[in-house]
């Protein structure tokens, strides 16, 4: 009787045991999901963290000729006028080329092409080469001058000058690689090229004993460039670069260039100068430096181009495209009061001559200016405009991706050679071959 009593209470309490169970289930369940409703756990991600905007931003660039839109320029000095098929004279068989690559910085480029035309080289054998990757909106007039990549079409093609568009935007050694393209295909076997941040001249001074311009057996720039190229080509000399103030003007053997392989496209900007130029050298071409004139590497503008054609009217000042926050001494900033660097004068010299005198004191003290403590590249990011036009790329983004594209190409030619500095031959004892198959000389 009791164990049926007892078997009576055996069915209900398995019964509230699985309750029991079900409602803790049922509890944790709950706990669960309030666990994952958690508004903290909920909660969106931030939003992005903007960069401050720049404290500091430079006034809006100038034209420095902008008297080309309205009007044609000036007459170029007499004496620097190019004489026709000049080259024939110094028995070259065509009119060498001078490329000078363009990314950004409208108002350095516009100078380097005028001072050159006015310096004496024919307008017709320059070659502006536009490598800003927007395309067709420069040809099209859709960029604006505040643009970093503007060039003005009308403004070049209106000075005589040719120009020639990239596909795409290419790194420095790449851009080299493509002026032997260039060549190539135009059966060109030796060029020139220039930096766009020069200004050139000819020795209308007089130069260690030269005629001064004006007076039998003066040569401008150009003329004395075509004369080391006869005397270069009938030298029997294995030669790969004649350098005129380093590379700011350079004559190429195509030749050269081709047998070492030409520029290393994996170290796009500075230090592959050092790989080209230490290659060539291992492979027994030479790189000598000649006179032709003066050439000037300058981060600064002629606040008047029209100086260059010697044009009464125009101020003989300069300005900085890319100003310093805080305002520099009166001699930093321009070069009226002072006259330090200024080429001696001569007494008798004719009113022409005195007048390229006090041009190039103003010139010399812009190269003065690029030694300052800013840097050299200070032009580089001064034209901050541009949004909303085609192909617009942040300024802070092109100066920022430069830089470490600069900074990585530095590390793989390190990687390349196992040697920090240019010295490949002299400091590290290498030799072509040996790319790619040092260790590091310096661990």
């Amino acid at each position: 009787m009791v164990a049926i009593q007892g078997r009576r209470y055996i069915i209900p309490g398995l019964i509230l045991t699985a309750l029991a169970v079900v409602l803790l289930c049922f509890n944790k369940f709950k706990q669960y999901q309030q666990g994952k409703k958690d508004p903290a756990k909920e909660a969106k991600p931030p939003g992005p963290k903007y960069l401050p905007a720049p404290e500091y931003v430079p006034p809006p660039v100038v034209d420095p000729f902008i008297s080309l839109a309205t009007s044609p320029p000036p007459s170029i000095p007499r004496w620097n006028v190019p004489e026709k098929n000049l080259h024939k004279k110094y028995q070259l068989p065509y009119a060498p080329p001078l490329f000078i690559g363009f990314t950004r910085g409208w108002p350095l480029l516009v100078q380097a092409v005028v001072s050159y035309i006015t310096a004496g080289w024919p307008a017709s054998q320059i070659y502006v080469i536009e490598n800003t990757g927007t395309q067709w909106a420069n040809p099209r007039g859709r960029l604006s001058l505040q643009n970093p990549f503007y060039l003005n079409y009308k403004s070049l093609k209106s000075l005589g000058v040719n120009i020639i568009q990239t596909p795409v935007l290419l790194n420095f050694a790449q851009l080299q690689n493509y002026y032997m393209h260039l060549s190539q295909e135009r059966e060109w076997p030796y060029y020139f090229w220039s930096h766009m941040d020069v200004i050139v001249s000819s020795h209308e001074g007089g130069h260690n004993g030269l005629p001064k311009a004006g007076e039998h057996g003066y040569r401008t720039i150009y003329e004395s460039c075509l004369a080391e190229l006869n005397t270069t080509l009938h030298s029997g000399e294995r030669w790969g670069t004649r350098f005129f103030a380093y590379d700011h003007l350079t004559l190429v053997n195509r030749a050269a260039y081709e047998e070492v392989g030409g520029w290393d496209t994996y170290i796009p900007y500075y230090i592959t100068d050092c790989d080209m130029h230490q290659r060539l050298l291992m492979h027994n071409w030479t790189l000598d430096a000649r006179d032709v004139g003066v050439i000037s590497d300058v981060n600064t503008v002629l606040k008047d181009l029209r100086a260059l054609y010697r044009e009464p009217a125009a101020e003989l000042d300069y300005r900085d495209p890319n100003p310093p926050e805080k305002t520099a001494p009166a001699a930093e900033q321009d070069g009226k009061d002072s006259r330090g660097g200024e080429p001696a004068r001569e007494g008798g010299d004719p009113e022409h001559v005195e007048y390229w005198r006090r041009l190039q004191a103003v010139v010399d003290r812009m190269v003065e200016y690029k030694k300052g403590d800013r840097g050299r590249n200070t032009w580089q990011p001064s034209q901050r405009g541009g949004e909303g036009e085609p192909f617009y790329y942040s300024s802070r983004g092109v100066q920022r991706a430069f830089d470490m594209l600069t900074a990585v190409g530095g590390q793989i030619y390190e990687e390349k050679w196992g040697h920090k500095d240019c010295a490949l031959i002299e400091g590290g004892k290498l030799k072509l071959e040996d790319q790619w198959r040092v260790a590091h000389d310096w661990d």
